[in-house]
């Protein structure tokens, strides 16, 4: 009989409450967990041993969650799941091209961390739904597909979605997703983002009533989540 391998998941926190809090909900989920407590530490154990999975803290000694995530870029695309403590942290993060994969604001409960954990792993193995519930985007065109039907976008909504359908999970802020149609027009307003994010959410609704894959987050952005 085969043994199923675990999937191997690094917690890079320098508070051991947290960290031991962490590591018991995800050995309980079947998860490998090993904890790692400096930010140094964490980008030598992860080039050397390969985790499936990295959840890393904002704040750590000797290096800050950030320099730990550029430096892993360099050499890795390991899922990486961002902790922070306080809101304004958050802001920062989604001003900056970290390539965190996506973020858990402190206090956070275990169960939500565990989540978020199962999607992005299940999104790197590439054990997500496809056919016929699959997303096919055509630049040339500007034209995205949801279940074998095109979406009646304008272009402006095509490109607001076209970035959220890129990051699955990952949080844009308004100022994110102004950058992503400043081309095609300049002078849209930040608020103006929330009314073309109410028109795509009619747009894919009105293919499958039941899915509402664009998530609010509150005082940060939106989200894009793959449709189970």
């Amino acid at each position: 009989m085969k043994t199923q391998t675990l999937s191997r998941v690094l917690v890079v926190e320098d508070d051991r409450k947290i960290s031991d809090l962490l590591l018991n909900y995800l050995r309980a989920d079947g998860y490998e967990a090993t904890p790692v407590f400096d930010g140094h530490e964490a980008v030598q154990c992860i080039s050397q041993n390969a985790p499936d999975l990295v959840i890393l803290d904002w704040m750590l000694p000797g290096m800050d969650g950030i320099g730990v995530c550029k430096a892993v870029r360099a050499f890795s695309d390991v899922p990486i799941l961002m902790l922070t403590a306080r809101i304004d942290e958050l802001d920062r993060l989604l001003g900056l091209d970290t390539g965190a994969d996506d973020y858990v604001c402190k206090p956070f409960a275990p169960r939500e961390v565990v989540a978020r954990v199962r999607a992005l792993l299940r999104r790197a193995s590439g054990k997500v739904k496809a056919s016929p519930q699959a997303w096919l985007v055509e630049d040339a065109s500007f034209r995205i597909s949801w279940m074998g039907q095109w979406l009646p976008l304008t272009r402006i909504e095509f490109m607001m979605f076209r970035t959220l359908l890129a990051r699955p999970g990952r949080v844009f802020s308004r100022e994110q997703l102004l950058v992503s149609v400043h081309d095609s027009q300049r002078d849209i307003s930040d608020r103006a983002i929330d009314t073309h994010i109410k028109n795509l959410r009619k747009k894919v609704q009105a293919v499958e009533p039941a899915k509402d894959c664009i998530a609010s987050v509150y005082g940060l952005g939106y989200r894009f989540d793959i449709p189970e």
